[in-house]
């Protein structure tokens, strides 16, 4: 279930949240407000759910990479701060070019089943970030 910033969709976090054991927040790496969004729909999510394993996700980043380079550092320093808070681990995706789409899921099951896979971190302005507490 996709739960976004309309008002209809917010009557669905607790549907979508309470029984999860992951939950997906995605933002749009080339749109600064959707990024900005995701507090308000982490402090909502948590509400129903205070288990569940939290993974930021910046998706876009196909078109993000052409963004200027400051205002790349921009988000990626904002994007790995909200990530800090919220005890999430973060990556840029496009699902257009699949990057990052298929390590999302592994490194989801990794951790929901202790399972031992490792996954590099990624740090490099002006490539796909991949960022998590060892």
């Amino acid at each position: 279930m996709i739960v976004g910033d309309e008002k209809r969709s917010k009557d669905h976090i607790p549907i979508a949240c309470k029984d999860a054991v992951a939950i997906l927040f995605m933002f749009d790496l080339t749109s600064r407000s959707t990024l900005n969004s995701v507090f308000g729909w982490y402090s909502q999510a948590r509400k129903w759910n205070k288990t569940a394993i939290p993974i930021l996700i910046g998706t876009k980043f196909d078109d993000f990479v052409r963004l200027p380079p400051n205002l790349q550092w921009t988000i990626v320093t904002q994007a790995r701060a909200y990530a800090k808070v919220m005890k999430a681990s973060l990556f840029f995706s496009s699902a257009t070019h699949n990057i990052n789409v298929n390590k999302i899921f592994k490194f989801i099951l990794a951790k929901l089943f202790n399972l031992p896979w490792k996954i590099d971190r990624n740090l490099t302005l002006g490539e796909p970030i991949i960022d998590y507490d060892s």
